[in-house]
């Protein structure tokens, strides 16, 4: 059987195979994704570039030479290939606890196609053990916490960090996540919210999950 970073390279390598000639292609940001680029770096001449979602990730393609782009160059991008903190069976995701959600979802709103690479420990009927990450703008922490409070979420501000935008990330935990679309929109309107983890609204296109079993299980939306 397989250990989890085990799945996870299965995974993310396994994402290689829908990368076509002269593609512009968009990079998330974890552990999964550092395997699916790893196996990038042996295409990175047939490819145009690559848009990233964290200076972590920019730093390893930089390492492989795999051109780094700038979405307003480049306006789409062809495939976006990034990991979950969870996702559910209609592909719906929380994202984000690397804190990179603003830019992860971002390049999703300009991809042509959108595929989630993961372990199969992050697929669960339905989302919510995994806290809510959500960005704000740093004088707004508290009543946005306030406000969470109301929707029956505890919020909990990962206190000494800042995103590479410059703002907060509150954690929201005990979050009662029946609707996901609708509660994607309704944190997205409290004032001071930059974006949540919730990424329902644009769901995946596909999933690769990888599994103990050393086999790989592709779902489609």
């Amino acid at each position: 059987m397989f250990n989890q970073d085990q799945m996870k390279q299965i995974a993310g390598e396994a994402a290689i195979k829908y990368i076509k000639q002269d593609m512009v292609i968009g990079v998330g940001t974890g552990s999964t994704v550092k395997y699916f680029i790893d196996k990038l770096s042996t295409m990175r001449n047939d490819i145009k570039g690559v848009v990233s979602s964290s200076l972590q990730s920019t730093e390893l393609l930089k390492t492989y030479n795999i051109p780094v782009l700038d979405l307003n160059s480049v306006g789409q991008v062809d495939i976006y290939i990034d990991g979950a903190d969870e996702i559910n069976h209609y592909l719906e995701m929380i994202k984000g606890g690397g804190g990179a959600l603003t830019k992860e979802k971002i390049i999703t709103a300009c991809s042509k196609k959108f595929i989630c690479i993961a372990d199969e420990s992050k697929y669960v009927p339905k989302l919510g053990t995994f806290p809510l990450p959500i960005e704000v703008i740093p004088m707004a922490r508290s009543y946005v916490a306030r406000e969470i409070l109301k929707l029956g979420g505890t919020p909990d501000w990962r206190s000494g960090v800042l995103t590479e935008n410059g703002n907060y990330i509150l954690d929201i935990h005990h979050l009662d996540i029946q609707k996901p679309i609708e509660l994607e929109e309704k944190i997205n309107n409290i004032v001071g919210v930059v974006t949540n983890g919730l990424f329902a609204k644009r769901s995946a296109d596909i999933l690769i999950l990888g599994k103990k079993n050393r086999q790989i299980e592709i779902i489609n939306r």
